[in-house]
């Protein structure tokens, strides 16, 4: 049997006669068949729908034998293609509700050997004469094989698993990179930010060692005398446990790696200031515990 093609389309009258109203008519359909060779279902649909210059504004469903397809004449395509492309970005993007900065759903990375996918977001908030102020929105990223990784946790509902320090040591320790994205909702000097960083950090490691001391110097140079936009990016990437690419761009993706910090005091106690018991964005451990909450069920 050859295959059938069948092209349809809903009509105004009045693209059929001047004397009646614009009400919809029932759907008109052409069909055309090939004995010879398969249908291209685009080449027949452009066929057709090159002949529907009548009726520009309309959809046009076509069906081959039992299924069907939608699609838009050039006047209908055109008028819609804007809620499409929102519909498209809202669906790769994720909104940190309280700062309204929109994260990627997945992100490839410098030195990471696959895309890593949202966890969770959440927000960083100082308190300046009383009044909060929020500096930026974080992002937690990771490779999807950690949840292979995560079985003893199955089944834990978001309030467990905030609770339980364990789980976050386990995705640290994971060998599978990880990323937190920080992007700034408003201006902050390089040294304001570095200052504020070390300020959670430095508490953490109670006796730096030489190697700890050099990457700590490392990881300030990168902000020294550096002015930070609003908008501007910075990426955290783990590795393993003892190496940490820092990244910053101005404008979204990074093109290149800033620094590496290889210390296991260093790498560990960023994390810890993030998401260990204390964290500095309790947002941002909230949202991650539902992402793996989620995810393990």
């Amino acid at each position: 049997m050859a295959p059938t093609l069948a092209i349809s389309t809903l009509v105004p009258h009045s693209s059929l006669s001047k004397s009646k109203p614009s009400v919809v008519n029932p759907r008109i359909c052409f069909l055309a068949n090939s004995p010879n060779k398969p249908l291209s279902l685009l080449n027949y649909s452009n066929q057709f729908i090159a002949n529907l210059s009548a009726f520009p504004s309309h959809r046009v469903c076509i069906k081959r034998n039992g299924g069907h397809h939608n699609l838009l004449s050039p006047k209908a395509a055109s008028s819609s293609s804007g809620e499409e492309s929102i519909a498209l970005r809202n669906a790769e993007y994720t909104e940190e509700p309280e700062t309204k900065v929109k994260f990627q759903k997945s992100l490839s990375l410098p030195g990471c050997s696959s895309s890593l996918s949202l966890l969770g977001t959440g927000y960083r908030e100082k308190v300046f004469a009383i009044i909060g102020v929020k500096v930026y929105a974080a992002g937690l990223y990771t490779n999807p094989s950690i949840f292979s990784k995560l079985d003893a946790w199955k089944g834990h509902s978001s309030a467990e698993l905030q609770k339980d320090s364990s789980i976050f040591n386990a995705i640290f320790q994971a060998p599978v990179e990880k990323s937190l994205l920080i992007i700034l909702v408003r201006d902050v000097d390089g040294k304001t930010f570095w200052d504020a960083l070390d300020e959670a950090i430095s508490p953490r490691i109670t006796s730096p060692t030489p190697v700890d001391e050099s990457a700590l110097s490392t990881f300030r140079s990168i902000f020294q005398g550096r002015p930070l936009k609003k908008g501007t990016s910075i990426f955290l990437t783990w590795l393993d446990t003892a190496k940490m690419l820092v990244c910053v761009s101005p404008d979204g993706a990074p093109s290149s790696v800033d620094a590496t910090i290889e210390s296991s005091n260093v790498t560990s106690a960023l994390f810890d200031v993030f998401l260990g018991g204390n964290p500095v964005s309790p947002t941002l451990k909230a949202s991650a515990s539902n992402g793996l909450a989620a995810a393990l069920k």
